[in-house]
């Protein structure tokens, strides 16, 4: 073990040079080997340290058993902070590691320089740990059944914030301001040191109200977490905590094809560099083609974001005629491009931008739907569609876009939700059951604004019955 291990640290060394050689710029990275039950307590609770929670349970039984059943694998994890965190397999094959090492270093240098990535808490492993602290105190103090009841609450709404908005400095102002308050001191010189404050007035104009008292409003987690007229001061420092964490997480969500396009774009070239013997160099190509190769029924994000990485170098290196003259661009640009694209979109904008007409043609791309309710049928192959509803589908992380309407329905306090309707209808049993847990959060009756049938239907939930008109 420890001579296999001194040769993934000299493996190391090459694919970090080879790594800056290309012009990735990576942040300091960790690598450590673990055991499949630590791999795989990781991958479910997706940082170390997190606070506890049945579904977090959930997913390490489902995943842990796909990996004893020999049904699925997970080959690496990598954390995003300063410095990284790569975790490797112990089962791993020393050419497997170098392939995840390799990996591991495309994704680092991404998350460091993806424009989304820019407000990224680099130190969210600390943050988790001291959020599972306070949890564990809140436990304590209330109870874990009611503690973990009310995070089954907040987390049936988590995905609902606004990506562009990141409470956890507004938070850091709100304690800077109390302390600020706190340490002044009347003095007769009073009137000059205020000469340059706004003093407190009230706004009538809605769209310069504080955030959270602003409608409509997208980011439901936070408007809840302001607004609720039933929340206790802990049960609201639960939702920011879940909030901040989101913050996290959203980058990744944005751009998932791209991070694993880009990913396996760099370990594809590292590996080539690599004076790999021939059986190593043969459990590369089968390994590496198993990453990047369509999944039958589904969308492999590897797969479409390797391949339109590829396709962007390659036109921006050799441009067609018509290319020279719309764009006025020469050749041999790709690798400029490709990191030009790499720091400024996110999936929504890369497929939009980036995914041609014969780029479809060669991944085999279309839209297949079920056919009343007994098969699926390919019901669009003309590749504008197949673009706009791949884009469709990754809009809002590809969940469906409802905002806050009003907070104060029928004079009442009761929350009154809209559904953005765009062509897909909700699932009605899975509102219903999230009404049920707004409720939980808002203590008053929950209203929920949606299309059914090409109508307008409004779902109400009033803490005991259901009813729509």
């Amino acid at each position: 073990m420890d001579r296999e291990i001194k040769e993934l640290e000299k493996a190391l060394e090459q694919i970090w040079d080879i790594a800056l050689k290309f012009g990735l710029d990576p942040f300091p990275t960790r690598f450590e080997i673990v055991p499949a039950t630590v791999m795989y307590e990781v991958g479910s609770y997706a940082l170390p340290g997190r606070y506890s929670h049945w579904t977090f349970g959930k997913a390490y039984h489902r995943m842990k058993m796909m990996y004893d059943f020999g049904l699925s694998k997970i080959y690496e994890v990598v954390i995003n902070t300063n410095p990284s965190y790569g975790f490797l397999l112990e089962t791993n094959s020393p050419l497997q590691n170098k392939l995840v090492m390799a990996h591991v270093l495309g994704h680092v240098d991404f998350f460091k320089h993806n424009a989304y990535f820019s407000r990224t808490n680099r130190r969210m492993v600390d943050s988790v740990s001291t959020h599972a602290g306070r949890m564990a105190e809140y436990e304590f103090r209330y109870g874990r059944k009611t503690v973990e009841e009310f995070l089954d609450a907040v987390l049936s709404i988590e995905e609902h914030i606004d990506p562009n908005f990141f409470i956890k400095h507004e938070r850091a102002r709100g304690r800077e301001d109390k302390d600020r308050q706190a340490s002044k001191k009347e003095g007769r010189y009073d009137d000059l040191w205020l000469m340059g404050e706004k003093e407190d007035v009230a706004v009538d104009d809605k769209s310069e109200a504080p955030r959270g008292e602003r409608l409509p409003e997208k980011d439901i987690l936070y408007y809840v977490m302001r607004n609720s007229p039933k929340l206790g001061d802990w049960q609201r420092d639960v939702i920011a905590m879940i909030h901040e964490e989101m913050e996290y997480f959203v980058p990744q969500m944005q751009t998932k094809t791209m991070n694993e396009g880009w990913a396996s774009f760099w370990h594809a070239r590292i590996m080539r560099e690599l004076d790999l013997p021939d059986p190593e160099l043969i459990e590369f190509a089968d390994l590496h083609s198993g990453v990047v190769s369509p999944h039958k029924g589904q969308l492999n994000p590897y797969y479409l974001g390797y391949k339109i990485f590829e396709d962007i170098e390659r036109r921006w290196d050799n441009p067609t005629e018509e290319d020279r003259r719309k764009f006025e661009r020469g050749g041999g640009q790709g690798r400029e491009k490709i990191f030009e694209v790499r720091e400024l979109e996110n999936d929504v904008s890369f497929l939009r931008n980036y995914l041609t007409e014969d780029l479809c043609e060669e991944l085999d791309l279309y839209v297949f739907e079920l056919v009343d309710e007994e098969e699926w049928k390919v019901t669009e192959k003309r590749w504008e569609r197949v673009r706009d509803q791949l884009v469709a589908n990754m809009t809002n992380f590809g969940f469906p876009y409802i905002m806050v309407a009003d907070g104060d329905y029928n004079g009442n306090r009761e929350l009154y939700l809209k559904h953005a309707y765009e062509g897909s209808e909700l699932d009605n049993g899975y509102a219903r059951k999230v009404l049920e847990y707004v409720y939980v959060l808002w203590g008053r009756p929950v209203h929920l604004e949606t299309i059914v049938d090409d109508e307008t239907v409004v779902m109400h939930y009033d803490g005991e019955d259901h009813n729509e008109d």
